[in-house]
């Protein structure tokens, strides 16, 4: 039995294959997932790919922090930020360092005070995060303060 596949159906079956690798190329370019109790995280953004997948997940995630510092006329992206995520009962929800300028966190809905750190300066920040409605902070040091 001989079977015709007509040019149209070549091209719509290219077309899924590309788009499901794609897909899954942009799935692998999100960093590691990190669970500290109940909080799930994770943190990164070196490369446009990692980025780009950050961006696009953004959306499922209640909390973003973003991390820069001052160059002059624009901002920089920085690492290594040690970050503290405290309920407003005082107690740390999270504590973990950067590995990018970008961290998610799933956290509860709640008020929290977000404490950023670089090179001994830390910045802070109050959020609110709703069911549904994800937040962010950025955290931008002055110029100098990353001397690493």
């Amino acid at each position: 039995m001989r079977v015709t596949i007509s040019n149209f159906t070549r091209l719509a079956m290219l077309g899924v294959a590309a788009t499901t690798t794609a897909m899954a190329a942009s799935a692998a370019s999100l960093p590691p997932v990190h669970t500290e109790g109940d909080v799930t995280y994770l943190s990164g953004g070196i490369g446009q790919g990692e980025v780009r997948a950050i961006e696009r997940s953004e959306s499922k995630w209640p909390l973003t922090l973003e991390f820069a510092q001052h160059d002059r006329s624009h901002a920089d992206f920085v690492a290594d930020v040690a970050v503290v995520v405290r309920g407003m009962d005082g107690r740390p929800s999270l504590h973990a360092t950067s590995d990018g300028p970008f961290m998610l966190a799933k956290l509860p809905a709640g008020r929290y005070a977000v404490d950023a750190t670089l090179d001994g300066r830390t910045l802070h920040r109050q959020v609110t995060v709703r069911e549904g409605a994800p937040t962010s902070a950025v955290f931008v040091w002055p110029t100098g303060t990353d001397n690493g």
